[in-house]
């Protein structure tokens, strides 16, 4: 109801002025047919008629003969064709007027298609139309931006994966090639050569499941398959099968999660999300830091904190970091270098969840906060 309302406050303007306008023409309508009307049927019109032709005659008596003959057995014609004239001339008057404002709307949209730079600017009566093209043409340039650069960060992320799959694919052909030609090799050297081309492969498996990520994330939506889940006994579980990576980096972990809380969760998206987020803060640590994780209830909420020591992440870095194909290192690092689809898919399956998901960075420490509704469970 309110947005009616405001809806006919924008155009109240316009409403009066077209009112005043259409009065005022009206009424000169109206005035220009009574004085017409006068002038003729009152004499006037006779009298000037039969002083013009009493002018080039100089008898009055054939004047008014002809008046009577040409005019009078008439006037009610000529009458009906002057108020027609003067109708017209109103009505074209009045159609100028009106239809300026419909030409003005033309120019505002003609500028919306030719996505130029300025502000479309109207009359003062379409100051409502005005700010809702604007609105438009803003939010267009700003979508094009937007698609731009998502377009240039996937064709970045081509270049970068297409790099990162040489890399172990060539380290790969080397070593079986080695392994293939160098029959003299020792056991010891053999196996440690097997171990190194067996890694490299599994890095370009890693790397081959991204490019699935990435069709997966772009061509399909993602649904949940809902069931109750206990996400403290999930988390646990999580946090043990991390400690040969972060024994690996030198890490440890700091647990703290409160006991048997229960939510309605699609398993196998809600794991995804809590192992791209716990990957990330492996993969950004410090050596010999503490990764925390954490689990309570909040209300109805249900938080998991994730916070690890790291190299602060920007402000205009940390406002991208849940967009497709952003990359915080774009240094192209086989260490660290993912699709950039690890924190967007987590954030749109905690969105469907209707949850919500943030990122801090201050004092080099990088926290991310996913929060559940318990209500849901």
């Amino acid at each position: 109801m309110n947005k009616n309302k405001h809806k006919n406050d924008d155009y109240k303007q316009l409403k009066t002025k077209l009112f005043f306008n259409t009065f005022a023409l009206l009424a000169a309508s109206f005035l220009a047919v009574f004085f017409l009307y006068d002038f003729v049927i009152f004499g006037r019109f006779a009298d000037s008629v039969v002083a013009f032709l009493q002018f080039f005659n100089g008898d009055y008596d054939l004047s008014l003969s002809i008046y009577q003959r040409v005019f009078r057995n008439y006037i009610t014609l000529y009458l009906l064709i002057a108020i027609i004239i003067i109708f017209g001339i109103v009505l074209h008057i009045y159609l100028k007027f009106f239809t300026r404002y419909f030409n003005e709307i033309n120019r505002g949209i003609d500028a919306l298609i030719t996505e130029g730079t300025e502000d479309v600017s109207l009359s003062p009566e379409l100051n409502a139309t005005e700010r809702k093209i604007n609105s438009i043409k803003h939010n267009l340039s700003r979508r094009k931006q937007e698609a731009l650069l998502a377009e240039q960060r996937k064709n970045d992320l081509i270049v970068y994966l297409a790099h990162d799959l040489k890399t172990p694919l060539t380290s790969v052909i080397g070593y079986l090639t080695l392994l293939r030609d160098e029959s003299s090799l020792s056991p010891e050297l053999r196996s440690r050569y097997t171990g190194i081309a067996l890694e490299k492969a599994e890095r370009l498996e890693d790397l081959i499941n991204e490019f699935f990520d990435i069709t997966r994330f772009s061509l399909t939506t993602l649904t949940l398959e809902l069931e109750r889940t206990n996400i403290s006994r999930m988390l646990e579980q999580i946090a043990d099968e991390f400690l040969p990576i972060l024994s690996e980096k030198e890490l440890t972990w700091e647990l703290d999660l409160a006991r048997d809380i229960s939510l309605l969760l699609d398993p196998g998206m809600a794991e995804r999300v809590f192992d791209n987020l716990i990957r990330n803060a492996v993969n950004y640590s410090y050596p010999k830091s503490t990764v925390f994780l954490s689990l309570k209830q909040v209300g109805s909420i249900a938080e998991i904190c994730i916070r690890n020591h790291g190299k602060t992440i920007p402000p205009e870095k940390l406002e991208h970091i849940f967009e497709q194909f952003y990359r915080l290192d774009s240094s192209r690092s086989s260490a660290t270098g993912g699709a950039g689809l690890g924190l967007a898919i987590a954030k749109e399956i905690v969105t469907l969840h209707g949850g919500s998901i943030e990122a801090e960075s201050e004092k080099e420490s990088i926290l991310f906060t996913v929060r559940f509704p318990m209500e849901a469970s």
